[in-house]
C-alpha cells in the first residue's frame, strides 16, 4: 500500500509518497481501506514537530478518514469487513490503509459521500464537545468564534446557531466572513481591519460575549478575552496563529470568567460513550440537513504536500480533503 511518510520534521515539501507493507489489525482494531482523508491544521504542526506530541519518526500523518473496512481484529463486534466507515486516529490516515481502534470508527451514513465523511468527525466533534460539554452554551447567549472560516471554526458557527446562540464570526478577510454569514453568523468582525476588543464591545452594547471559541491563539487571544462578559467562558481550542499566548490572570478574576481547555481527541478516548452520544446527535442533524460541511478543495494523495501548504498559507475556507 502507498502512504505519505514524514521521515524528518520539516515543511510539507519534505514529505514523500512511499510503498509500504499492508496492515493487519491488532485486537479491538480494524484496518480501513481509506477513500478520503480530511486535512486539519494540527497536521501541519505534527510534521514540523510543533504539536503537543511527536510521533516516532518515520510516521504517516493524517487523522480524519473515511473508507471501507478491509479486515477486523479479535474482539470487534459492531463492525464487519465491507462496512463503510469514518473516524479518527492520532496519525496514519494519509495512506491507502489505516489501522484504527474500533471505538474510534463509526458507520458512515449511506447518503454521506466519503469526502464529506472525512471532513466531519474532527471539525464537528471538536466544536460540539467544546460548545455543549465544555462551555455549556445556552440558547440566547452570544458566541464569538475566532478563525471562523476554518474547519473547526465554521463548524462552531454552524453548531452554535443550531443551538440557539447569537453568533459573532471573526476572521481575517471579507470573503471568509461572507462564508460565515452563509453558515449562520449574525454579525462579523474582520480583525485584520478592526480592533477586536472595540468591535466586540460595539456589537454587544458593552456587555461582552458569553462564550469565546478560539482555535487561533496568538495576538488575538488577550484582545478577545478583554471583550468577554461577566461569567463568560473562554474555550482554548488551538493555536493556528503559531504561538501560544499568555493571559494576565487578573482578566478572568475581574470578569468572573473561566478559561476552559478543549482537547477533543483525549475526551473521545477517555469517554467513548459520551463521544458516541455526541456523534449520534451530529449524525442525526446531518441526516436532517441541518449540517453541511464545506469542502474548499480536493487533492490526490500524491499532492498531499500542496494541500498541507495551502492550509499553512491560511488560504483554506472550511476543509481540504485528500482523495485516495
Amino acid at each position: 500500500m502507498k502512504a505519505i511518510r514524514c521521515k524528518a520534521y520539516g515543511p510539507p515539501s519534505s514529505l514523500i509518497l512511499e510503498e509500504m507493507e499492508s496492515l493487519h489489525p491488532n485486537a479491538n482494531e480494524v484496518v480501513v481501506q481509506v477513500k478520503a482523508c480530511g486535512i486539519n491544521y494540527p497536521d501541519t504542526l505534527i510534521i514540523q514537530g510543533l504539536y503537543q506530541f511527536k510521533p516516532e519518526l518515520p510516521f504517516t500523518p493524517g487523522s480524519d478518514f473515511a473508507g471501507v473496512i478491509k479486515s477486523v481484529g479479535s474482539g470487534v463486534k459492531h463492525l464487519a469487513i465491507g462496512d463503510a466507515v469514518f473516524g479518527f486516529v492520532t496519525f496514519g490516515a494519509l495512506a491507502e490503509e489505516v489501522a484504527v481502534p474500533a471505538n474510534a470508527c463509526f458507520q458512515k451514513p449511506g447518503k454521506m459521500d466519503f469526502s464529506i465523511a472525512a471532513s466531519f468527525m474532527i471539525a464537528y466533534g471538536t466544536s460540539y464537545h467544546a460548545l455543549k460539554d465544555r462551555a455549556q452554551l445556552q440558547k440566547g447567549e452570544t458566541l464569538l468564534v475566532l478563525g471562523a472560516s476554518g474547519g473547526v471554526g465554521l463548524a462552531a458557527v454552524e453548531l452554535g446557531k443550531l443551538m440557539g446562540a447569537n453568533i459573532i464570526a471573526a476572521a481575517s478577510a471579507d470573503d471568509k466572513l461572507a462564508l460565515c454569514r452563509d453558515y449562520g453568523a449574525d454579525q462579523t468582525i474582520n480583525y485584520s481591519k478592526t480592533d477586536l476588543k472595540s468591535a466586540i464591545k460595539e456589537l454587544t452594547n458593552g456587555k461582552g460575549v458569553d462564550v469565546i471559541y478560539d482555535p487561533v491563539g496568538g495576538d488575538y487571544t488577550e484582545a478577545a478575552f478583554r471583550g468577554i462578559a461577566w461569567e463568560g467562558r473562554y474555550l482554548v481550542v488551538g493555536f493556528a496563529a503559531g504561538n501560544i499566548p499568555k493571559i494576565p490572570l487578573n482578566l478572568p478574576l475581574l470578569k468572573g470568567a473561566s478559561l476552559v481547555g478543549v482537547f477533543w481527541g483525549t475526551f473521545a478516548m477517555k469517554d467513548p460513550k459520551a463521544n458516541m452520544q455526541n456523534a449520534m446527535t451530529l449524525m442525526k442533524w446531518y441526516g436532517e440537513g441541518k449540517l453541511r460541511p464545506h469542502i474548499h478543495k480536493i487533492y490526490d494523495l500524491e499532492d498531499t504536500s500542496k494541500a498541507l501548504q495551502e492550509m499553512m498559507d491560511r488560504k483554506v475556507k472550511g476543509k481540504i480533503v485528500v482523495k485516495i
